[in-house]
């Protein structure tokens, strides 16, 4: 009896020891069932941290290879035709488990339902121009098409769909998909990719047309996780494992509307779930609007003062360095130059191989896109001193550091304080992408916000951010 005490003690120690990371994508079914999957593994004991809205396939398939995140909901169709597209691998359960074994990567079976793409448009529209069949775009090139930003690259994509039925469209558009929905409903947009599950299918009134070439694959859902996981802890498997077959299509699209259409907390309606389904008592702690903008604060903070204060100390040498090196100088500011072309979102995810999500690869990238401010107005403040201060420098006999120190800087300083201005302003704003790998800060209700068409969360974001850029430009002013 002792020895089974004894057992039973240090498993709850090394379930209470081992914290689980759960990640979701960036739309609504994702994160519901990405918070269903957060929850069975805390009522087994463990902690578990669920990181909401991480952007596309690409970020989470990172996530998971680079330990950020340890379990997450993928597609087979997404898995065949985006992770490994071009490798030929079938739709059939046994070749992706044996393709996702070479990559030291589990999955459970289906789910139980089948989210495909299809191609929608509202009822007037179908009606108007006698669309029924993808096939019947062919006839309309003058529709408008709007289509999300992952499917216009998917190998399964617009492409592919383009090149399949012949579609001579040419006004094409990539964006987010729940923007999509809002730019058929107000009729700026004709055709939008649709998620067969989607609640604002029914909501907005639309018709998926039919896919009469059989373009689309099947999109049965999954769950992935990385197979030391299982080997280590093979009944917290066996927990998530009840959830194989457990959602047919009807309850994935009402649990969507729930937290879409009818607003209810992502914890409420995924705790309703388990409750129904299993019978678990999962509590689930409301957060207030201050309680969270205090904590979101203090993530944009963290996000902008590290980053800042790393800028400031390598940019201000590196200027100083490319005055003075006149044949490194244009090399130097044309590199700096170079990395505040590349797309932020993009640098984001360029980062991720290197220092994984969530906070270190946010302000790694936000580092390298404070620099150019800082280092382009430092040599530009140094460079636009009169030649005359400089030979009178020379000529009191200053040696070349006090001259940097006593005369150089200080008559640059205001050009200087300009460039750190600017780049902190810019630093602010765009520290809110970082919620998309996992930072947090103002960015993450924004996100939601637009993911759930909450105008009032996208305030709760976009209002401290401008406040905060202001209070910044101000002290710099003074």
């Amino acid at each position: 009896m002792r020895h089974l005490l004894a057992a039973m003690l240090f498993l709850t120690a090394a379930a209470g020891a081992q914290e689980f990371s759960v990640g979701s994508k960036n739309f609504t079914e994702s994160v519901v069932l990405g918070e269903i999957i957060t929850q069975i593994i805390r009522s087994e004991g463990f902690a578990a941290t669920h990181r909401r809205g991480l952007g596309g396939t690409k970020v989470v398939w990172d996530a998971l290879h680079t330990k950020d995140i340890d379990f997450y909901v993928d597609y087979t169709g997404t898995i065949t035709h985006e992770l490994f597209a071009g490798e030929n691998v079938p739709n059939r359960m046994n070749a992706i488990r044996r393709r996702l074994a070479g990559e030291g990567i589990s999955v459970t079976q289906p789910i139980g339902f089948n989210n495909t793409y299809a191609i929608g448009v509202t009822k007037e529209t179908a009606a108007k121009y006698g669309l029924e069949t993808i096939s019947d775009l062919r006839e309309h090139p003058e529709l408008v098409i709007g289509f999300s930003n992952e499917f216009m690259d998917r190998s399964d994509g617009w492409r592919a769909l383009k090149r399949q039925y012949e579609l001579p469209h040419r006004n094409v558009r990539g964006l987010e998909h729940d923007l999509a929905y809002r730019g058929i409903a107000s009729g700026s947009i004709d055709v939008i990719d649709l998620y067969t599950t989607d609640a604002e299918i029914a909501y907005y009134d639309l018709v998926a047309l039919e896919d009469d070439l059989q373009h689309f694959p099947e999109y049965d859902a999954v769950i992935l996780y990385r197979t030391e996981t299982a080997e280590r802890y093979p009944e917290l498997i066996a927990s998530i494992e009840m959830l194989e077959g457990a959602i047919d299509e009807e309850r994935m699209q009402s649990l969507n509307a729930q937290a879409k259409i009818e607003k209810q907390p992502v914890g409420e309606v995924a705790a309703g779930f388990l409750a129904d389904e299993y019978g678990l008592d999962i509590e689930v702690q409301r957060v207030t609007m201050t309680d969270r903008i205090i904590r979101l604060t203090g993530e944009h903070l963290m996000l902008v003062g590290i980053s800042m204060a790393g800028a400031i100390i390598i940019a201000l040498p590196v200027g100083i360095a490319a005055f003075y090196s006149r044949r490194f100088g244009q090399i130097i500011l044309g590199a700096v130059g170079i990395i505040q072309t590349i797309p932020s979102l993009a640098l984001l995810v360029l980062v991720i191989p290197i220092a994984g999500i969530g906070t270190a690869p946010a302000i790694l990238a936000l580092f390298l896109y404070s620099l150019l401010p800082i280092v382009r107005n430092t040599h530009a403040g140094l460079d636009g001193i009169s030649t005359a201060i400089h030979e009178s420098a020379d000529a009191l006999g200053m040696k070349p550091s006090a001259k940097l120190w006593l005369v150089e800087l200080p008559l640059a300083s205001r050009s200087i304080l300009a460039g750190i201005k600017i780049s902190i302003v810019i630093n602010i704003g765009t520290a809110t992408l970082g919620a998309l790998i996992g930072a947090g800060g103002y960015g993450q209700p924004i996100l939601t916000g637009i993911r759930l068409d909450d105008f009032g969360l996208i305030l709760q974001g976009a209002i401290p951010a401008a406040l905060l850029a202001l209070l910044a430009q101000g002290f710099f002013e003074l």
